[in-house]
């Protein structure tokens, strides 16, 4: 304990008596102190979350670091337009479909204790982003049809050398050719 009666203050710097400190990952802050680096609202053990010495409430913590898209609003049912500009967040730009021929990287990455590989960017895929399919690891935002970029679950995928595949593209690219293959029932089609 330093010189002065208490711990320094995380937010302020200043020194923290035991009467008005609250303790977060081992640093003391004055009540009036800890709040959300955002929006400023007051937090307590149930509404905090730290990131890199930093306090948020859950709510802006999920803004700025939580995962983005469709499907997590902030609760049931809800859609959010909000690209988190006010956090300081850029806008991630989709990029463009790059194929892999990378046929298995995954079992390198077991075999020596790495994280796996994603073959369509090769960047690790941890836990939380992780799709297993066609006997790889993939990012959830990877895991689309090679052909015409239709997200994939995996039942509804096909693979051709170590790339996947909508089954429609499949069939269209792999399936057999001829007079009677045709996309329906009774459909005939004449290629060639």
């Amino acid at each position: 304990m330093p010189l002065g009666g208490g711990n320094k203050c995380g937010c302020c710097q200043k020194t923290v008596y035991f009467a008005e400190e609250v303790q977060c990952e081992g640093r003391s802050f004055h009540r009036s102190c800890f709040l959300c680096m955002v929006c400023r609202k007051c937090l307590d053990s149930t509404t905090v979350a730290v990131h890199e010495n930093e306090v948020y409430c859950k709510a802006c913590y999920g803004k700025k670091y939580g995962p983005k898209g469709y499907g997590y609003g902030a609760g049931a049912g809800t859609l959010s337009m909000d690209k988190g500009e006010s956090l300081g967040i850029k806008p991630v730009e989709p990029q463009e479909h790059r194929p892999t021929n990378n046929p298995n990287a995954s079992k390198f990455a077991q075999k020596f204790g790495g994280s796996d590989k994603c073959p369509r960017c090769s960047k690790a895929v941890y836990a939380a982003e992780k799709v297993i399919g066609a006997g790889n690891a993939w990012h959830k935002a990877c895991f689309r049809c090679a052909n015409c970029g239709k997200g994939l679950e995996s039942t509804t995928l096909a693979d051709k050398d170590g790339e996947i595949y909508c089954k429609g593209c499949y069939a269209k690219n792999f399936g057999p050719k001829g007079f009677g293959y045709g996309q329906g029932a009774g459909a005939l089609s004449h290629t060639q």
